[in-house]
Parts: C-alpha cells; sequence; structure tokens
C-alpha cells in the first residue's frame, strides 16, 4: 500500500499583505488628493462656494498685498488663483482695472457673481485657466497678486516665468502672500492638506523670482507671520 504524503503550504506575510496595504495606501493619497482639490487646490462643491464667497476669506491677506502693489487707477491687475472674487472686489476700490484666474470653473462663475457689476461694465474679466500658461499677451497687466495659492504650484519658476512675461517691463510687480514652513500642521496648512503643498523658506521663496529673471525679489513677514514675496521684472 502506497503512503500518503502531507503538503505544507506557508504564506508569507508580504506576499498575503503587501498587495492589499499598497492598495490602501494608493486609496489614502487619493482620499487626500480629492479633498485637497474639493476644498483649496481647486475647489468646487457646496461648501467650497460658502468658504470662498465669504465676504472676509482671506482678508487677513488683502491690505499687505495691497499695499505692496499701490494700486491706482491706471493700473491693471491680474490676480492668479482668484478663488471666489472676494479680493478682487476689494483691490476694485482703488479705480485700477482687474482680470482674475482660477482652474476651477466653479470659481470662475463665483468671481463672475461676487463681481457682476464690474464684469458688465468691462472692469473685470474672469477666465478659466492654467497658471503655468496664462492665457494673456506680454506686457498686458502692471500688477499681478496671487494670496493662498502659491503652494500648490508643481512648478513655481514656470510660473514666475509667465507671470513676468505678462507684466509691464516698467511698471509691473508682484506680490504673493503664502505659507511658511512652520505653519505646516497649523490652521493655516492643516494636515493632510499640508502634505500637498510646497513650503519654502525665506530665503528660498526669495530666490525663485530670481531664477525666473526678474530684477528684484524681497520676502517680508506679515502680522500674522505670513511670507509676503515681492518681485519687479
Amino acid at each position: 500500500m502506497r503512503g500518503s504524503a502531507t503538503r505544507v503550504i506557508v504564506r508569507q506575510p508580504a506576499a498575503r499583505y503587501g498587495p492589499r496595504m499598497s492598495l490602501l495606501a494608493r486609496f489614502r493619497d487619493w482620499r487626500i488628493d480629492r479633498m485637497t482639490d474639493r476644498i483649496a487646490r481647486r475647489p468646487h462643491g457646496r461648501a467650497a462656494r460658502t468658504v470662498y464667497g465669504a465676504p472676509d476669506v482671506h482678508s487677513f491677506a488683502w491690505e499687505p498685498v495691497l499695499d505692496a502693489l499701490g494700486l491706482r487707477p491706471d493700473d491693471v491687475l491680474l490676480d492668479i488663483g482668484c478663488g471666489g472674487g472676494v479680493f478682487l472686489r476689494r483691490a476694485l476700490e482703488t479705480g485700477c482695472s482687474a482680470a482674475g484666474l482660477d482652474h476651477s470653473g466653479e470659481m470662475v462663475r463665483l468671481t463672475r457673481e461676487t463681481n457682476a457689476e464690474a464684469v458688465a461694465t468691462g472692469r473685470l474679466r474672469v477666465v478659466e485657466g492654467s497658471a503655468d500658461e496664462l492665457p494673456f499677451a506680454a506686457g498686458e497687466f502692471t500688477a499681478v497678486s496671487c494670496i493662498v495659492a502659491f503652494f500648490f504650484f508643481q512648478d513655481p519658476v514656470g510660473v514666475l516665468r509667465e507671470v513676468r512675461r505678462v507684466l509691464d517691463p516698467e511698471r509691473g510687480r508682484f506680490a504673493v502672500f503664502t505659507t511658511p514652513p512652520e505653519a505646516k500642521g497649523t490652521p493655516a496648512a492643516p494636515y493632510p492638506l499640508a502634505t500637498r503643498g510646497h513650503f519654502y523658506g525665506d530665503a528660498e521663496l526669495e530666490r525663485l523670482p530670481l531664477e525666473a529673471g526678474f530684477a528684484s525679489s524681497q520676502v517680508t513677514r506679515t502680522d500674522v507671520d505670513a511670507q509676503l514675496l515681492v518681485a519687479r521684472p
């Protein structure tokens, strides 16, 4: 009579759990990306309209940026990452004309609603587009602003080259209000959204416009310890 053999199967933990953990990690990253887009990077949905349509959204940044730009009635401003257009409404009080750009179609529509009269009279244009390929002519603006959006740019130097291109070479000035690295994990840059942002030390941030061809660049700190970058072509 032939004996029978017993087969012993050993399951390796890596083979059993590795692919599952990888799938969970990918799902987690997808959820963070989706949440970041909906809330901040490409805002859309009812909650985003409520946040970015609020009359005081990012109001702590308005006056430092306006002081840096010194807008006058003969200026033409471009606001990159204009969100719901509330800052543009404040900027138009200086008498300037302006354009707003956002890559969220919903924010573009909200900006037009927020500034309906200025749009109707031609003082404000609002377009959907990308900061690294600005849909504007060379030298079209005397001032460019960017409030709480710069840390989402994947190619900051490329964006800055585009900003320099659309700025008037004689009168142009550029102001960025952004968040420093030490604010990661605070209400100014909460986790996990902070994992999707690019944060720069003052010296590094100051160098970026120079790499893009700007003639001058300076970073200072505001009353809320945010970074204010001001550059001229």
